[in-house]
């Protein structure tokens, strides 16, 4: 059995692309499910507004790679453009990578372990978390804590909401004077509400599908829920429009945008789209006063604290070789473990054989002595008749490695 990681992110696929292979929560068990069940031992689906990967301990990445183009409806090949397929100690080196933030669209984001600890959870509870995949996740956090702890990668906080207030602070001139709205009511969004209440706008608001989960975020930023049903007589209101759900069809649409800028005078708004798949109609950025950013878009932004982080990058990478150094040998010891198995039984057969030969000596009233040193002749011989054996049957080179490896494996002169 093999380990690899499969899939795209935001340096392979465009936007357009990943919201397309997105495994939406709801679905995420029938997919771990239908993974394992023909093409997969252990499984587990990692799927963030950057990336979609599967890591696989099987031996078929091709069958994965089409399973995947098939579960999203592209064509056959219509995918392969965009996947990497990284084998064994390929595939360890980049999971702690991501999990670490050095292959995050901002360095450093600390957001994706969080992400990675609920696809292990996802995995687990959907019964294709196995050993070697468990292993894995779990050295996976321990070196993104060790590179955490230990470098300049995660000091001064850079995220994608620190960079959603950054740009906006670029396009207005102070944020004190601006009203916010946020749709959803995730981890995303949280983010961003923390890094906007901190600029102290003049109103901020928080509309969800569950008027319940608005609420609960409103009360911690002193902020206005909304039902999402009734975003249409609001949006006008704001000025900065920041949405991150899960939906699977956009929540704004070129239409209800236009609306609310014919009540806004013309008064531009800045928006942000950081959902996969997208919340806002492509097509929105294309009105006037309209300034539309999406994920793509804000990976450009250069935080002021990166490069700091991008000189600590060589300290995490030496974290992260001697980590993966560990994590294969823990791999090929693991795969030893049949074979050693094997031997243990071969030598205890021939253990028990002998002693029960001897016990049978000793109960006929045999000398103990007598029989104890046939017991251990015996056992000498059974045990190495088989690699003597083999130094009889092979010659030449053959011969001469083998016995290069007898001497070693005896510890002989």
């Amino acid at each position: 059995m093999s380990l690899y990681a499969l899939g795209l992110n935001h340096q392979t696929a465009p936007l357009a692309v990943r919201e397309r292979v997105v495994f939406h929560v709801e679905r995420l068990r029938e997919a771990l499910g239908e993974l394992k069940g023909g093409l997969a031992r252990e499984a587990a689906i990692l799927s963030t507004c950057n990336r979609t990967e599967l890591y696989v301990a099987g031996d078929e990445p091709a069958a994965a790679a089409h399973w995947l183009a098939r579960y999203h409806r592209f064509e056959p090949d219509g995918l392969s453009p965009y996947l990497y397929t990284l084998p064994r100690e390929q595939a360890v080196r980049h999971v702690f990578r991501v999990a670490s933030g050095l292959d995050s669209m901002v360095l450093g984001e600390p957001q994706i372990l969080g992400q990675m600890k609920e696809a292990a959870r996802a995995a687990e509870s959907a019964g294709t978390l196995g050993t070697l995949l468990h292993k894995l996740f779990q050295r996976s956090f321990a070196v993104a804590k060790e590179v955490r702890s230990t470098t300049q990668l995660g000091a001064s906080s850079v995220s994608m909401a620190a960079a959603t207030v950054r740009l906006a602070g670029r396009i207005f001139p102070s944020l004190k004077d601006q009203r916010v709205l946020f749709i959803g009511a995730g981890e995303m969004i949280e983010l961003c509400a923390t890094h906007f209440a901190a600029q102290a706008p003049a109103r901020i608001a928080v509309a969800n599908r569950t008027l319940e989960r608005a609420e609960k975020l409103a009360r911690r930023f002193n902020a206005q829920p909304i039902e999402l049903r009734s975003l249409a007589d609001h949006l006008h209101e704001y000025d900065i429009v920041v949405s991150c759900t899960a939906s699977s069809l956009p929540i704004l649409g070129k239409g209800l945008v236009e609306r609310a800028l014919r009540a806004r005078r013309r008064r531009p708004i800045f928006m942000v789209d950081l959902a996969v798949p997208r919340d806002i109609e492509p097509e929105a950025g294309e009105l006037d006063d309209v300034f539309l950013y999406t994920l793509d878009e804000l990976g450009g932004i250069v935080s002021a604290n990166l490069d700091a982080r991008r000189s600590a990058v060589a300290q995490a990478e030496a974290i992260i070789n001697t980590q993966v150094g560990q994590f294969m040998h823990w791999m090929r010891s693991r795969e030893n473990v049949p074979l050693i198995r094997a031997l243990r039984s071969r030598a205890d057969e021939a253990r028990r054989e002998e002693l029960e030969r001897a016990l049978k000596l000793l109960a006929r009233g045999e000398e103990p002595r007598q029989v104890l040193d046939a017991l251990s002749q015996a056992l000498v011989n059974k045990l190495l008749h088989a690699p003597t054996q083999a130094l009889h049957d092979t010659a030449g080179e053959e011969r001469r490695a083998l016995a290069e490896m007898l001497a070693r494996l005896y510890r002989l002169q």
